[in-house]
């Protein structure tokens, strides 16, 4: 005390003050922020936690290029698509498993004259049939292949046949023709895989030829005029002119499996081999990543190993089944290519083109159950 009066208390300069009084409220609002963005990512993934987890899926495919929205056999393709996802998904949520069910679809598609696989396969440029087809096994990487028969009923249930009976994994031409025979698989003579469709493609075409040829000969460019999937759309008429089929599917089990087949191109030349029977680019299969099937332009599938590739970004880049299917389709294939089906292992499914059409269908035990052509989809059964 001072003259009876009380000293002041000490205080902090105003400055000092307002500045400490910031410093707590700024630690209280980062506090706060990362307090609610904690929440939020536990919210996110309790979301994740709590999404349903299919027991089976499967998505096929009937090709990918261009079609005319105008095309007058549209309905009869949604129709056939419709067909075939029943049929596989009738199998899957039975129990039978994937390896057998992707079979069991591309043979449907296989029969079915509108697909360019098996019955309804173009022509190459003598005026024949040359086949192709693989399956692969997730499970354990097990698959079996066939390119260029000639009278294979089902080319995919050869590409079965070379995976379970002989120690390789591809078969080609006569030599393959000739293991159908002590197999016991169904053969058929040229003629029953001619449709009048393509027979009509095939003339319109060797007619060009010839007339443009400076030969005369009409010799062929040997990755055909088309690729049975792909193609300028002035030479596309009604949705017949795509093809290439595939499947792959998820079983009750978590094993993956997937199955590709097609006659290949038009007008190709004698012995050309696209993707399809080539495993790890047309068809590829594993169960720490996906199954994939791939139908477009064959040679670019080869050249970038596009069905492996998605495996690949799916296994070391961490990325799902739908955002690498849609990297491969969006920046590594170049626009009209072709496209992508894929089913993770986590039954997540991924349908990708980057052409104008892409037959395909999707199913899974959760009640999805979509066919598309164009962009839009039709969901549920008829």
């Amino acid at each position: 005390m001072v003259n009876g009066s009380r000293l002041p208390l000490p205080t902090l300069p105003v400055v000092a003050c307002a500045v400490l009084a910031m410093g707590l409220t700024s630690c209280g609002s980062a506090e706060r922020s990362e307090n609610a963005e904690e929440q939020q990512d536990l919210n996110q993934e309790s979301e994740a936690e709590a999404a349903p987890v299919p027991e089976w899926s499967l998505a096929i495919h009937g090709g990918a290029g261009s079609a005319r929205r105008d095309t007058t056999d549209a309905e009869d393709y949604y129709q056939a698509l419709r067909d075939v996802l029943a049929l596989g998904g009738e199998q899957l949520a039975a129990g039978e498993a994937s390896l057998r069910v992707v079979e069991e679809v591309v043979a449907a598609l296989e029969d079915d004259p509108r697909f360019n696989a098996g019955r309804g396969s173009v022509f190459t440029s003598i005026g024949t049939h040359e086949l192709d087809a693989a399956i692969m096994d997730g499970r354990t990487l097990a698959c079996g292949a066939v390119a260029g028969v000639k009278n294979v009923r089902n080319p995919v249930r050869l590409a079965r046949r070379v995976m379970e009976d002989t120690p390789h994994v591809l078969l080609s031409g006569q030599g393959a023709d000739n293991f159908a025979v002590n197999a016991g698989v169904r053969r058929n003579v040229q003629a029953y895989f001619t449709t009048e469709p393509q027979l009509e493609r095939y003339r319109e075409i060797r007619s060009r030829r010839r007339s443009t040829s400076s030969e005369g000969d009409g010799a062929p460019n040997p990755e055909g005029d088309y690729t049975g999937n792909a193609g300028p759309e002035r030479d596309q008429g009604d949705a017949s002119h795509l093809g290439t089929v595939g499947a792959v599917a998820m079983d009750r089990y978590g094993n993956l499996a997937a199955a590709t087949s097609t006659g290949g191109t038009m007008y190709k030349q004698i012995g050309r081999v696209g993707d399809v029977p080539l495993i790890g680019a047309g068809t590829y299969a594993n169960n720490e990543t996906a199954a994939i099937s791939c139908t477009g332009r064959g040679e670019e599938f080869i050249r970038h190993t596009v069905a492996y590739d998605v495996s690949a970004l799916i296994e070391y880049a961490g990325l799902s089944v739908e955002d690498a299917a849609r990297k491969v389709i969006g920046e590594t294939l170049k626009p009209g290519d072709g496209g992508i089906i894929a089913v993770g292992k986590d039954g997540s499914i991924a349908m990708e083109f980057n052409t104008n059409a892409m037959f395909r269908g999707a199913a899974n035990s959760l009640g999805r159950f979509d066919v598309g052509i164009w962009e839009d989809v039709r969901s549920g059964r008829p």
